[in-house]
């Protein structure tokens, strides 16, 4: 099932271009500063390939003086390091990662990369099980940031998987719990 529908998303995702994604990515990133922008701290997915862009979000945190966080794949695990702008490494699976050492402390947002979300705020992620790890033992708002197709009817869930507090989208949020 989870198989079929992350072919499914990913298919949309890849093929939702043009003009409409251009704008679509702009509102995404207009509505989380405007909506998250009274918090200090967040650790961002930094986007590659089909997903929601979070480079102009990136950017314009910290140019507002927010600490951002990037997320880099330490084995079976995430880690938060702290970013202020410039180069990245190829890390695993070819995204582009921070360097420097991690951070453990408190994050105020997360913003979470996904394939679909449903109703409840249960995301279809890539498989691996990074976020809901890192989400394991961290008091953090977990938002989910794509596209309005992404929100979808049930996600089959697993016991160690983490809702969403909130979905940002092109046009509009959907709060969870």
């Amino acid at each position: 099932m989870k198989t079929e529908l992350r072919r499914i998303y990913s298919r949309l995702r890849a093929d939702f271009c043009g003009r409409s994604r251009a704008l679509a990515d702009i509102a995404l990133t207009d509505r989380a500063v405007s909506l998250l922008g009274g918090y200090d701290s967040f650790f961002v997915y930094f986007s590659f390939g089909s997903e929601a862009d979070t480079h102009r979000l990136i950017e314009s945190l910290l140019s507002l003086g927010k600490r951002v966080f990037l997320p880099r794949t330490e084995g079976k695990n995430m880690v938060a390091v702290p970013y202020f702008g410039g180069e990245l490494s190829k890390g695993a699976f070819g995204i582009p990662e921070p360097r420097g050492s991690a951070y453990s402390g408190d994050i105020d947002v997360t913003i979470t990369p996904l394939l679909a979300v449903d109703g409840q705020g249960y995301r279809l992620g890539y498989g691996g099980g990074y976020y809901d790890r890192f989400f394991k033992d961290r008091a953090t708002l977990r938002v989910g940031f794509g596209y309005d197709f992404q929100l979808c009817g049930d996600v089959q869930r697993e016991e160690w998987d983490k809702p969403l507090d909130m979905f940002i989208s092109q046009s509009g949020v959907k709060y969870f719990n």
